[in-house]
């Protein structure tokens, strides 16, 4: 039967040519370029895409002194309703296109979670609305787009913070500075990973909603409910899929799977940690080997990244078939320093001396009380807000995390080893 809510390309294009035109009209009352907000004042901040993550973010700014959310927007009904219950704020308006959000005068800043296929057009106008920007990771789903979203960014006054909070631990600022002291001796080898087992029946990213959530919503009332031509978006046309609408992390029209969903989060991290940049080469494996299911993207990824100048590699190994571990491990020839978990959840991390070092005064790890605990990342780009500065995952580095997990996906896509051209900015 044929769905009542679908239409066709030609009138999907035509309806969204008639919304953008207005939205543009709206859009264009609001700053081309912000100026500092006053120290104190409340900022109002709009919430786009209140599913998983989305809903986690807006809690963390709900809780965050001197804001307050005045919007939110998602395509599908129960999402906008969760978004205004978890506002705390009854003047608080749901829109169902974001466009119209970013049109609301009220909104100074807006924190988009949505399915990365979204990212680009979302960034992009955001800028142009004059707004601030926190963006989950990964930030594109191409190079091509990063450029286009960098570009934008850094033409602008807006503040960026990209969504990696592995950037917010007290232990990895501590662990920052004493590799930079040198204590580690060179760094040559970094180990990083992710594993994640869970019941048969209860496959990796096969959730619904939330992470553990598995109870499957009615199918009819989930379409009836969803804005599918809007969720689609820049994505191919196809009628009405639930599997793709709350699963999207295993289809490619919509996110970039292990390489931009988990490989990212430890590459980022380890890009805080030593400040290399892009990798000069890589290559990559991955293979669907116990999900069985429609699903595009690999359960299983390994990656080997080379940086030549500093004669540093860094191993990726992630299975969503096994519980193991491999923590956030960085080798230098002096001493290794270990963390005691994967890279957003690291609270520790220890220093084990090589066989050669006979340093009285080497750290023995992570001492409690001795830095400063720095602001949580939803913190830290309010506060850039405010001040106008730089927050810890800003475009640049945005760009440097795209450049990287693509290159893992182009090596495993294309089962050869791919290097970075930076002169033209480019996947070899």
């Amino acid at each position: 039967m044929k769905n009542p809510n679908f239409i066709n390309r030609r009138q999907f294009l035509r309806t969204a040519g008639q919304t953008a035109s207005v939205l543009t009209a709206a859009s264009s009352l609001a700053p081309a370029v912000l100026s500092a907000p006053v120290p104190g004042a409340t900022l109002g901040v709009g919430c786009i895409g209140i599913g998983t993550r989305g809903g986690d973010l807006l809690n963390a700014v709900v809780h965050a002194p001197n804001v307050k959310v005045v919007a939110v927007s998602d395509v599908y009904g129960p999402h906008r309703q969760k978004g205004l219950e978890r506002s705390r704020n009854p003047d608080a308006k749901a829109y169902e296109d974001y466009r119209e959000l970013l049109a609301d005068p009220r909104v100074d800043a807006v924190v988009i979670a949505t399915p990365d296929h979204w990212h680009c057009p979302m960034v992009l106008d955001a800028v142009k609305a004059g707004k601030d920007i926190y963006c989950e990771k990964g930030f594109s789903r191409t190079l091509e787009e990063a450029k286009r979203m960098r570009d934008a960014l850094q033409a602008s006054h807006v503040v960026f913070q990209l969504g990696h909070q592995a950037r917010q631990a007290t232990c990895a600022l501590q662990a920052k500075e004493i590799i930079a002291r040198g204590v580690l001796g060179p760094v040559t080898l970094v180990r990083t990973g992710r594993f994640k087992s869970t019941e048969p029946h209860r496959p990796n990213w096969r959730w619904y909603g939330y992470y553990d959530q598995w109870d499957r919503p009615d199918p009819e009332q989930v379409r009836r409910a969803v804005n599918w031509d809007l969720w689609l978006g820049p994505a191919p046309r196809i009628p009405w899929n639930e599997r793709h609408f709350w699963h999207w992390r295993c289809y490619y029209a919509y996110g970039t799977g292990y390489a931009g969903d988990l490989l990212s989060h430890e590459m980022d991290f380890v890009q805080y940690l030593l400040g290399h940049g892009i990798p000069d080469t890589c290559v990559s494996s991955g293979l669907i080997a116990l999900l069985n299911d429609d699903r595009e993207v690999p359960d299983t990824w390994t990656a080997t990244y080379q940086f030549e100048q500093p004669g540093r590699t860094v191993t990726f190994e992630g299975s969503m078939n096994t519980s193991d571990q491999q923590p956030v491990t960085i080798c230098g020839r002096d001493a290794t320093l270990r963390f005691d978990a994967i890279a957003h959840d690291v609270t520790r991390f220890e220093i084990i001396p090589a066989g050669h070092n006979r340093n009285p005064a080497l750290p023995k790890g992570y001492v409690r009380g001795q830095t400063p605990t720095p602001p949580n990342h939803m913190v830290d780009w309010l506060d850039c807000i405010r001040s106008r500065a730089t927050p810890k995952c800003s475009t640049d580095e945005a760009f440097i995390e795209t450049a990287t997990f693509l290159m893992s996906l182009k090596a495993q896509q294309e089962r050869r080893m791919v290097r970075w051209d930076p002169i033209r900015e480019e996947i070899v």
